[in-house]
């Protein structure tokens, strides 16, 4: 197990290879902070360590390999931060996806819902412990300011057509009944978590065509020039991470330094408890034959 000096922050990024979650990581370091950056592929991982120890000078960054599509990688994920962290202040779930047609994850479920909602609920809930033990801690979950609602019958898209922008957009509102209901699990431990919409910003999120592509080539075509980087993005992000008068808040929806409105589902308790069920459902461990 890695260890740290005594009052240095220890923080985990997802997609921390490139765009919003490089530009957050390298920030983060830059602060001295010990980073773990988790990513899907391991040769731009490497990459992306380099360029960051370049950038700052820090040498306590540590890399994570592992597909958020797939359960059985985010259990060995969480097992091993765990072991080589030991400890940990700050969860940043960042890595989100966007796909053109329905496809399947490892665990048979639809692949935005897979990585953008049961990849940060399942790597949250199984770091928890690590959280609770690290006190004071945050976890901060990057999501999207798309007004729409979950259709909880029919959440792994098996009785409508799929859409690309639909699918990305229902999956992403689960960070927030996500968060809300997390807040309220969480009061009184001394871990608080919040959601942060970080803008539209330059991505690759899904791919030229991709959910986000599609949107970037609209804005292109109005604001030219005016796209954020990732870098200017980062910045709402560390906002939730760091600033001492957000030390106790939790339970909010942020944009850029301020609250934002949430769509309405997600303010319903009952809405967010009802996810939480099915996702806890969706990522149990199946029984071992003959227990």
């Amino acid at each position: 197990m890695s260890t740290s000096p005594e009052g240095q922050r220890t923080a985990l990024v997802t997609g921390a290879n490139s765009g919003l979650g490089k530009a957050i990581s390298t920030a983060l370091a830059a602060e001295g902070i010990r980073v773990g950056l988790v990513v899907r592929d391991r040769a731009r991982g490497e990459k992306a360590l380099q360029d960051i120890r370049a950038a700052t000078g820090n040498e306590d960054l540590h890399l994570f390999v592992a597909d958020l599509a797939d359960q059985s990688a985010i259990r060995a994920l969480a097992q091993a931060v765990h072991q080589r962290l030991g400890r940990l202040e700050l969860l940043v779930n960042n890595a989100g996806t966007a796909f053109p047609e329905r496809r399947l994850s490892p665990d048979g479920i639809e692949c935005a819902l897979a990585v953008n909602h049961l990849g940060p609920f399942l790597l949250t809930t199984l770091l928890l412990d690590l959280l609770k033990a690290s006190a004071p801690a945050r976890i901060v979950n990057v999501g999207t300011r798309i007004t729409t609602a979950m259709e909880f019958e029919d959440l792994n898209w098996e009785r409508r057509p799929y859409s690309m922008m639909k699918g990305y957009g229902q999956s992403k509102l689960g960070n927030l009944h996500f968060t809300f209901e997390l807040a309220r699990r969480l009061e009184g431990s001394g871990v608080t978590v919040n959601c942060v919409f970080p803008g539209v910003f330059k991505s690759n999120l899904g791919g030229t065509d991709g959910a986000q592509g599609v949107l970037l080539k609209l804005f292109a075509r109005l604001l030219g020039w005016a796209i954020p980087s990732p870098e200017k993005a980062a910045r709402r992000v560390l906002y939730l991470a760091n600033a001492p008068e957000l030390a106790n808040v939790s339970g909010r929806y942020f944009g850029d330094r301020k609250t934002i409105p949430a769509p309405a589902q997600t303010l319903d308790p009952q809405a967010n408890r009802r996810l939480w069920q099915i996702s806890e459902a969706l990522t149990a461990e199946p029984a071992v034959a003959g227990s």
